[in-house]
């Protein structure tokens, strides 16, 4: 279901309204970001992907087709996901030895640091999943879409993505297991 003010944005891309883009970049950005730093785990290209995305949303927005779920949300997810897997596809082509180390951009107390800790490592286990599954995991637990609608991003059946978010939280559950466990005893 598409919300107003979406269809309000939606409608102002697609008749040419000047104010359209701005309001698209508030309103989508740091969505689009999210899910392409989740997929590709680097902040510089998730960065590329998601300011890729607004200008093709912006230059050629989707027509909207009447009686169909299709959402601006859809669309955007779908453009995203493809340009990070177009770029997952070309680091295969150009392997490196070592990752690049991330900079600590300053100090905090101990649990900042600590959750700082914790998410690095749900990233890089997240990261090793095989492709699939990681796509099916970014799409449903942290953008928070339905499986229906992830499915229909992904272009599957909602059997095939239920399948792919089981696979994938039980490799998840067996990575972190020391996580859970510490979880348990706070």
């Amino acid at each position: 279901m598409v919300d107003e003010q979406d269809r309000e944005l939606w409608d102002g891309l697609l008749n040419g309204d000047p104010d359209a883009p701005r309001r698209l970049v508030d309103r989508k950005l740091a969505r689009i970001h999210a899910l392409a730093y989740r997929v590709l785990g680097d902040r510089s290209e998730a960065e590329d992907i998601a300011q890729e995305t607004m200008l093709r949303t912006w230059r050629r927005p989707p027509e909207r087709r009447p009686g169909t779920s299709d959402s601006l949300d859809a669309w955007m997810h779908r453009v995203t996901m493809n340009l990070c897997l177009d770029r997952l596809r070309r680091r295969r082509e150009t392997p490196v030895d070592t990752l690049p180390e991330t900079i600590d951009e300053g100090a905090g107390p101990d649990r900042v640091l600590h959750s700082l800790d914790i998410s690095d490592r749900i990233q890089a286990t997240l990261m090793r999943l095989p492709e699939r599954q990681r796509e099916a995991i970014v799409l449903c637990h942290f953008q928070e879409l339905s499986n229906i609608k992830a499915a229909e991003i992904m272009g599957l059946s909602v059997e095939a993505m239920e399948s792919l978010l089981s696979r994938a939280r039980r490799s998840l559950r067996a990575a972190l297991v020391d996580l859970t466990d510490r979880g348990s005893d706070a």
